[in-house]
């Protein structure tokens, strides 16, 4: 009885299993039979794969006419810098973000003085107030359940090291900066990994405790307290793993050459940040962004996806690209420098720091095509800004429109272009997502549009992840 029983049940799994894989929508035995039926045996498919067996996709599908010698002149060039190098970090927007202040300060001095900026302090209080960001957000929304979609944000993500200009300006009005000989670059500063795992990991114990706490009816003192001993244990991690902030230090400032000018000077990062940047970020800018799937000149804000709980939230005015393209000429002409990020693996030679839309010819080389513009990029997650880089210069035809782009990158001076990338005007089109502008620079009918109560947008949204 025992084991007609044991066989029966083993029929009805069998049974269920069959069902399941031929039911509608499933690729059945059939149907995979016409599909394999479909494939074409020509000799010229077998020695493709074989090309591609022993090759990267890239190599096969460059594209051989696009690879001659690459026009570097620009007819408007800002000032150039030294190259940095976020290394095994996603602080692409902190590298660009101070990029931009380290060249303006530059120019406002006539190129005789010159500073770099440490990430590593900067780096310190972002990870800090991400982590209080996370935890204070599960406290005010503890009455949502767990498999809530703004709770299953902040629990899927604690933590991370990408960001927008909205953090340079908010950490830096907040903690100020110092020079980078102050406060040098860690291993775990420059390789985030292990240090952001083990810090999400204890954020995710933290905010579930804190969810608890909440629905358990403990007193809000109670649930601040805790949060309080929290931050203080991750603010050990940090220090153990970024380095504890300085909080005075003496400098002197120097030339492009590195010759010292001046006698040095006491300073606090509040202090050298006043001096070195002249007063507040915010309220000097504003941020643009080129999503063709949404109206334009609106404005759009993402809630919560900021870096300090009392910061700014993202806001964007959403411009067609004729409109940006304007602003940023403006910019350069000035010899201003512009932060701005991209889609930037899409059709990108690394080897010659260029970006085509007929670098590669992947069309070609599998037989179909990629069909698909901007608006059905962005809203399938086929493309989205994944890198942010520091426009520096654009080269205009006779007309005044712009024929390419260069940009300087945070990934060593060794790579691409002396560490900085080329970008065909129409890839730009393309590809280019976000830009900060310094209000001088914009029209004053944008600037208006631009104070116009924004529509909210959840930070799961394809367009809105941060710069790496």
């Amino acid at each position: 009885m025992q084991k007609k029983t044991i066989l029966l049940s083993l029929f009805l799994s069998v049974t269920l299993v069959v069902g399941a894989q031929q039911k509608g929508g499933g690729i059945s035995p059939k149907m995979m039979s016409e599909i394999e039926k479909s494939q074409s045996k020509t000799p010229a498919n077998k020695a493709l794969f074989n090309a591609m067996a022993a090759n990267s996709i890239d190599n096969l599908a460059a594209n051989f006419a696009s690879k001659g010698e690459l026009d570097t002149y620009f007819s408007h060039e800002t000032k150039s810098q030294s190259i940095h190098d976020q290394k095994k970090s996603g602080r692409c927007w902190m590298f660009t973000g101070m990029n931009v202040l380290r060249a303006r300060f530059a120019q406002q001095h006539n190129d005789t003085l010159h500073v770099e900026f440490s990430q590593a302090h900067l780096f310190f209080y972002d990870q800090m107030e991400k982590a209080n960001l996370m935890l204070q957000g599960v406290v005010d929304n503890a009455k949502k359940p767990l498999d809530d979609k703004l709770m299953q944000f902040f629990f899927r993500n604690p933590i991370n090291d990408g960001g927008t200009f909205c953090g340079i300006a908010d950490l830096a009005d907040k903690y100020g900066l110092v020079p980078m000989g102050v406060q040098p670059e860690t291993f775990s500063a420059e390789n985030t990994s292990r240090m952001a795992a083990l810090v999400s990991s204890k954020l995710r114990e933290y905010g579930l405790e804190l969810y608890r706490m909440v629905n358990g009816g403990k007193k809000p003192a109670a649930v601040e307290a805790r949060k309080k001993e929290m931050l203080s244990q991750i603010y050990y991690m940090l220090s153990m793993t970024i380095g504890e902030p300085v909080k005075e230090f003496t400098y002197a400032f120097k030339d492009k050459n590195g010759k010292t000018i001046g006698e040095p000077k006491t300073y606090t990062p509040l202090s050298f940040y006043r001096e070195v940047v002249g007063g507040s970020i915010n309220g000097s800018f504003i941020m643009v962004m080129n999503d063709p799937r949404r109206e334009y000149y609106k404005t759009y804000e993402v809630e919560y996806d900021r870096h300090m709980y009392d910061g700014h939230n993202w806001k964007y005015l959403n411009l067609p690209m004729e409109e940006i393209e304007q602003m940023a000429i403006a910019a350069i002409k000035d010899g201003r420098k512009l932060y701005s990020s991209y889609d930037v693996g899409k059709q990108l030679d690394n080897k010659r720091g260029y970006c085509a839309l007929d670098n590669y010819d992947y069309a070609t080389l599998f037989s179909t095509t990629f069909p698909m513009n901007k608006a059905d990029r962005i809203a399938t997650f086929d493309s989205g800004s994944t890198h942010a880089m520091t426009l520096t210069a654009v080269d205009l035809d006779a007309n005044g429109n712009p024929k390419k782009w260069k940009v300087e990158n945070s990934w060593g001076a060794s790579w691409g272009q002396k560490g900085c990338l080329i970008m065909t005007a129409d890839w730009f089109r393309e590809y280019m997502f976000r830009m900060v502008v310094d209000k001088q620079y914009v029209p004053e009918r944008l600037l208006e549009l631009e104070k116009q109560k924004p529509t909210m947008v959840m930070p799961d949204d394809p367009l809105f992840q941060m710069d790496e």
